[in-house]
């Protein structure tokens, strides 16, 4: 008999929006799940998934994420999927309402932050409500993120 193979680590990341956080403030976020296919889970595990264009919109009373880039997986053969096609999020119609209600105010915009497997190994999103920073925004984050880098640096260091 086949030894079973050991399920990956909870919550791996299989691909994370690095650059959400620099030009979004993140208001909110929450877990959502995504409808895919075979290939496109099969890719995700690899981690080879892009989500730095991605954002999600709501198309009537459903969510779809628009712009991620899941690279097609070889050994599918001819049962491939589309990689940049529209994925239906899965949300609770109370979670859809409440994000309907913060993308119609200004600036607001749904972007994804990553995408990862729970403990059951389900493939789900982290979507924040992002409102875009600006330029004055960004460099005050950045000089706070250096002075807590050198205030680390001088107390180890000084001890």
């Amino acid at each position: 008999m086949a030894k079973k193979k050991a399920p990956d680590s909870p919550n791996r990341i299989a691909a994370q929006n690095r650059k959400a956080r620099h030009n979004y403030t993140i208001e909110d976020s929450l877990e959502a799940g995504i409808v895919l296919t075979g290939s496109e889970v099969k890719s995700l595990r690899l981690g080879r998934a892009s989500l730095a264009e991605a954002y999600a919109k709501p198309d009537g009373d459903e969510i779809f994420l628009l712009n991620a880039h899941i690279p097609e997986y070889k050994q599918s053969g001819p049962f491939n999927h589309e990689p940049g096609r529209p994925r239906k999020l899965l949300l609770h119609k109370r979670e859809i309402n409440r994000l309907l209600a913060s993308v119609q105010r200004k600036g607001a915009t749904l972007v994804p932050l990553k995408i990862y497997f729970n403990d059951r190994g389900m493939a789900k999103m982290e979507l924040g409500i992002a409102v875009g920073k600006r330029a004055y925004d960004k460099r005050q984050t950045e000089k706070s993120r250096d002075w807590a880098r050198q205030k680390a640096r001088l107390m180890r260091d000084k001890g």
